[in-house]
């Protein structure tokens, strides 16, 4: 009789002293989301990745100077590339502005300098900035800024084309290689879109990156993009080109993107020769190189 009593008063004081109170929260009348905290970010649509979007780390991070994201052409030894014999040949013959083996701007042979197409899947390698990705029940169409092109990725469940001498084959038509090849598109989620090229351009008309690494005729390139929620996407890019390559590799890795404003004006980007040419005239044959002179690699 005594004991109970006792014991309830334990119990609530506990309650009272024992354990410290929270404080009520408070929360913004129109969000409901408690003041001093962030939103949830709103869950991705479903099949959807259409919007203007960005570097989410800022738009230095779309550059890309050394080469491909995933693996810079640094000179880290974790960072070479796993040639073939016509590969190295290949990367050698090719002088880059940029990466472990630069050139001066008078002495290279990047195709871009001559204001030839980038080619794909350099588009995504080379100052890959605001993208606005475009998309209906039969297709997903991806622009870019630089050079204001685009490239088309089919999601209507036809096949890859087979890659035939002289280009793809395409039901019983061969049709030629293309600057930024042939893309079909599958969705294997909610929100994960993997996208397959093929019959690109061969190794005498695009390079796959700033550093001079070379892509060829043969390459196959696997493209995942994932739509984390409504306002962030993850871009994974899987190079496999056994002409170049003894094995795939992975040259952008879940590289993140953010939403944009839907009425941001995109700018122009473009290659222009008289640009070029006024930048060679300073840049490309500096005093401590003689004349006609190449510098050493």
């Amino acid at each position: 009789m005594v004991l109970v009593p006792a014991l309830v008063f334990s119990s609530s004081a506990l309650g009272q002293s024992g354990r410290p109170q929270q404080a009520p929260v408070v929360k913004d009348q129109k969000s409901g989301v408690a003041k001093g905290q962030k939103a949830a970010p709103a869950a991705a649509p479903r099949h959807d990745l259409s919007g203007t979007w960005e570097p989410a780390d800022g738009p230095s991070e779309g550059i890309q100077i050394d080469g491909v994201k995933a693996m810079p052409n640094d000179g880290k030894p974790e960072h070479q590339l796993p040639y073939t014999p016509y590969g190295l040949q290949a990367y050698k013959s090719h002088r880059a502005l940029a990466g472990a083996d630069e050139n001066l701007p008078g002495f290279n042979n990047d195709p871009r300098d001559k204001c030839e197409p980038l080619g794909f899947p350099r588009m995504n390698f080379y100052n890959l900035r605001e993208t606005q990705i475009l998309q209906n029940e039969y297709k997903v169409a991806i622009l870019y800024e630089y050079g204001t092109v685009w490239r088309v990725i089919w999601t209507d469940g036809r096949e890859i084309p087979k890659l035939v001498d002289g280009g793809v084959l395409i039901g019983k038509e061969v049709k030629e290689p293309r600057y930024y090849g042939y893309s079909v598109g599958k969705w294997v989620d909610d929100t994960t879109l993997v996208i397959q090229t093929t019959g690109m351009m061969g190794e005498d008309r695009v390079w796959l990156d700033t550093a001079g690494r070379p892509i060829s005729d043969q390459v196959r390139v696997e493209e995942r993009i994932h739509r984390l929620d409504h306002d962030h996407l993850e871009w994974t890019v899987r190079i496999d080109d056994p002409k170049m390559y003894t094995k795939p590799w992975v040259a952008m890795n879940r590289f993140p993107m953010k939403l944009e404003n839907p009425r941001r004006d995109v700018m122009e980007q473009y290659c222009s020769l008289t640009e070029m040419e006024n930048y060679n005239k300073v840049f490309a044959s500096p005093a401590s190189t003689p004349a006609g002179q190449k510098p050493e690699r």
